[in-house]
């Protein structure tokens, strides 16, 4: 395994882990009345890769599962970020 795909690995598995611990603590915080992490943030996370984090944590917390409108985005989040890194893979010629 050459550099660059190791450093894609451990960037994926950060983010991921950075994702989970957001909406973790956006629950938290929703439960005590204090200040939230907007939305946007949320799902810009999860575009950058964090999306099995972000709906690992939204299952294991039981946050924002009765969001229709949330639960589409991130499904549309989580079908457009495997395509545009096959595109841009594509691209590449990597793939």
């Amino acid at each position: 395994m050459s550099a660059m795909p190791a450093a894609l690995l451990y960037a994926f598995a950060a983010v991921n882990v950075v994702t989970f611990v957001i909406f973790g603590w956006d629950k938290r915080r929703a439960a005590k009345g204090g200040a939230r992490t907007p939305e946007g943030t949320l799902l810009t996370l999860s575009f950058l890769g964090g999306f099995p984090g972000g709906w690992i944590a939204m299952n294991l917390f039981r946050h924002k599962t009765r969001k229709t409108a949330f639960k589409l985005k991130m499904f549309a989040v989580s079908v457009v970020n495997p395509v545009w890194l096959c595109v841009w893979l594509a691209l590449d010629g990597r793939l």
